[in-house]
């Protein structure tokens, strides 16, 4: 989508499996699979999107994806079809060390597993040499010392080398990261999740990451079972469904598979989507 001098594409890390209970919480499974189908194992396939956001400052990327140090196993157990993100970058004639600022919303393996990459030696390093990566300070410190639930979400290898390269940059709160580029923290998944909103021209584009993973989560009710804080979540779903149905945002979900991107209509109490390839 171009925006005057700016551009903005959605591109992929690839895909993975997680069970559909966790993924739609409270929902009956005689509910949601009336709209995706799970594997023999009860898992669904969700997208890991990623966003590019092209300046004339600047090449931004939000999220990056699985990326490809995890071992067979685990690959196997989430069905991990990944470490397409460099791959993606490159159709848009960028390399690794064009990016310039790398906004993370969340510290969890699919969303931040693509910043570090192992070298010859096998020790993790950041796949964006020249960026700086910006991470909220409370997602950070969870990340650093999560509790029993969350302990298999994060892997430090992921994260760890971008501060010891100097790279980290820590946001307490809602901030402008870049003209018309906002974080806006909004923490029902997980303590520092943020969103990120464009507004460059007369186009607004929301990239709600976790809070609304996929376009199957607009109703209200559909909160995943891994959200930390469900009813912040609700609250916060409330707010941005607000937001972008009465401003015309267009919405960027950071699992939706069959549709990755939308603009969203309120009807009758309802949402609807009307997807928009990007």
């Amino acid at each position: 989508m171009n925006l005057g001098t700016s551009s903005v594409h959605v591109i992929s890390d690839g895909t993975y499996l997680l069970d559909g209970g966790s993924i739609f919480g409270q929902v009956p499974k005689s509910q949601w699979e009336q709209y995706v189908k799970p594997d023999r194992r009860n898992r669904v396939r969700l997208a890991l999107n990623c966003l590019v956001i092209q300046t004339p400052e600047s090449n931004i990327l939000v999220d990056t994806g699985a990326g490809s140090k995890r071992a067979d196993q685990f690959k196997e157990l989430y069905g991990l079809n990944g470490n397409k993100l460099l791959k993606e970058l490159r159709g848009l004639n960028l390399t690794a060390r064009d990016i310039d600022m790398v906004v993370l919303t969340n510290l969890h393996f699919d969303h931040s597993g693509g910043s570090t990459k192992l070298d010859r030696t096998g020790d993790a390093v950041p796949t964006f040499p020249k960026a700086r990566y910006l991470v909220q300070r409370d997602c950070w410190d969870e990340a650093n010392g999560p509790n029993e639930r969350y302990k298999d979400a994060f892997y430090k290898d992921d994260f760890l080398p971008l501060q010891e390269k100097g790279l980290l940059t820590l946001l307490d709160g809602d901030e402008e990261v870049s003209p018309g580029i906002t974080v806006k923290v909004a923490d029902g998944p997980a303590r520092g999740h943020q969103m990120v909103l464009v507004e460059r021209g007369s186009e607004k584009i929301a990239y709600v990451s976790d809070l609304i993973r996929t376009p199957y989560h607009l109703p209200l009710p559909y909160i995943s079972a891994l959200d930390e804080s469900p009813n912040d979540t609700l609250s916060q779903k409330r707010d941005i469904l607000d937001m972008v149905v009465k401003g015309g945002w267009l919405m960027v979900f950071g699992h939706g598979f069959e549709h990755r991107a939308g603009y969203v209509q309120g009807r009758n109490g309802t949402t609807q989507l009307r997807p928009v390839e990007m």
